[in-house]
């Protein structure tokens, strides 16, 4: 415990308290194709800064990507999914700097208020059609992008114009798959540019990769035909009570 204490920079608490956390939003992500960067950030943001968690998030989010990636590239709608990543390339650096540039707190509540109001608007089944053409597409893209920068919920956004364009279950979980793996890949190289891909977050991003692709390996067995219709609002709701709790407390500390 002394060495993962050293490696990480965290008390004995907090690295028992991410390991439940991430295996938790690795069994939403197993399930829902998407969340566990949202579940991470509206948690452990109380004991990681954004700027902190979002290095750490890349190597889960890409750990579970590794074992998701197959059915996403089988059943994903591939060119609205490149699109959106190409967006979301464009988008990243507009958010990291507004992530760096503004206090901690401030980053924190901005962060867990996206979460909120996307979760929320979603849930509601808000359906925007203006999205369901070229510029909707890579716009939504570059707004995923800003989001992932700030507080690395882009998929979030995304999910907005699987929404707007009336996919199925199966493809908008294949399709956040897929754009989360190649995103990934992208926003690596980002992460380095600017700095905020660290030797802590690469640490912490190993150490919590393992209860990750453990939560994922478990979520995968709950997406069934009979529970994909409930997928959905069952993340959301949670999302929006993780999120809330979390900005409650960022706001009256």
């Amino acid at each position: 415990m002394e060495w993962l204490q050293t490696i990480t920079a965290l008390t004995a608490t907090e690295i028992v308290t991410l390991t439940i956390l991430t295996f938790l939003a690795g069994m939403v992500r197993g399930f829902s194709g998407f969340a566990l960067s949202a579940m991470v950030m509206a948690t452990a943001v109380l004991i990681l800064p954004p700027i902190e968690l979002i290095p750490m998030l890349w190597w889960l989010e890409m750990s579970a990507s590794l074992l998701m990636v197959r059915s996403g590239f089988k059943d994903a709608d591939r060119p609205m999914t490149y699109a959106l990543v190409i967006g979301n390339i464009i988008g990243w650096p507009i958010g990291l700097n507004l992530t760096m540039a503004l206090p901690v707190d401030t980053s924190k509540a901005l962060a867990l208020g996206i979460i909120v109001v996307l979760a929320a608007s979603q849930l509601a089944k808000v359906k925007l059609n203006f999205l369901a053409s070229k510029p909707g597409l890579y716009g939504t893209g570059v707004v995923a992008g800003i989001v992932s920068g700030i507080s690395h919920t882009g998929a979030m956004v995304i999910a907005f114009y699987v929404l707007a364009a009336d996919k199925s279950a199966a493809v908008m979980r294949a399709s956040l798959v897929l754009f989360l793996f190649l995103g990934s890949l992208s926003s690596m190289i980002i992460l380095l540019f600017f700095g905020v891909m660290d030797f802590s977050g690469a640490s912490r991003g190993l150490v919590f990769a393992l209860p990750t692709m453990l939560g994922v390996l478990a979520g995968q067995r709950l997406f069934t035909d009979k529970l994909a219709p409930y997928y959905r609002p069952f993340c959301l709701i949670l999302l929006i009570s993780l999120a809330s709790i979390g900005l409650l407390r960022t706001l009256l500390v």
